[in-house]
């Protein structure tokens, strides 16, 4: 992790926000990795801001519109950029401060809450989600990883970890219908791994997940 930590560092200023995207399909492990970025930046006195795209994205009724295919929500509808780019990543890039309520996604009961966030100037900001590199917001990454695992890793660890879907049978036609076809959709039109900036490969040496840096 040392070489990406230190990658992070040289493109940081103190008189400049840096917006790091950290991209990659579902279950590649992008919240395990922005959590141990932030601790280590962190521990080095970085102010820095984890960001999740999921926090942004629009209820049920809009996202499940039943006249269109699941994928097809999933990958053009879902998700709240114009908000996100408004509310947050427009005003980091011109290095004014935040520190306002915005409305955050509770997936729970699919509705809106409003949660303080404050970032100074000089922060790291971490945003984590899929499709990072999409038309919509890849502009205002200063620098994007990619998290490069395969599927059938991925699918095995949201089938322990997405039991609200159901059993492991329901999971996987749900991954199947919806998130997967979209995924490939994403691959097709923007080469997330030959786009990103880094890219962390996945590898397994006795028994342990690791990413080869």
């Amino acid at each position: 992790m040392k070489k990406l930590l230190d990658k992070i560092i040289e493109k940081h200023t103190l008189q400049k926000n840096l917006i790091i995207g950290i991209d990659g399909l579902g279950g590649a492990g992008k919240t395990t990795i922005v959590n141990s970025l932030k601790s280590q930046l962190s521990n080095s006195d970085y102010n820095t801001v984890i960001l999740h795209i999921d926090d942004f994205i629009h209820p049920k009724n809009i996202r499940y519109n039943e006249s269109k295919e699941e994928w097809y929500c999933y990958y053009n509808i879902q998700w709240r950029y114009d908000y996100l780019i408004k509310e947050i990543l427009m005003a980091v890039k011109e290095g004014i401060e935040i520190d306002k309520e915005i409305e955050i996604y509770d997936k729970d009961n699919d509705i809106y809450t409003l949660e303080q966030i404050k970032i100074s100037q000089g922060s790291i900001i971490l945003l984590e989600g899929i499709f990072l590199q999409r038309k919509e917001i890849r502009e205002y990454f200063d620098y994007v990883i990619y998290l490069d695992v395969p599927k059938e890793v991925r699918l095995n660890r949201v089938m322990n970890r997405d039991k609200y879907m159901g059993n492991s049978e329901e999971i996987k036609l749900k991954y199947e219908r919806r998130y997967f076809p979209a995924e490939d959709k994403y691959i097709e039109e923007y080469s997330p791994i030959q786009n990103a900036d880094y890219v962390l490969n996945y590898v397994r040496e006795e028994e342990e997940n690791i990413y080869m840096l």
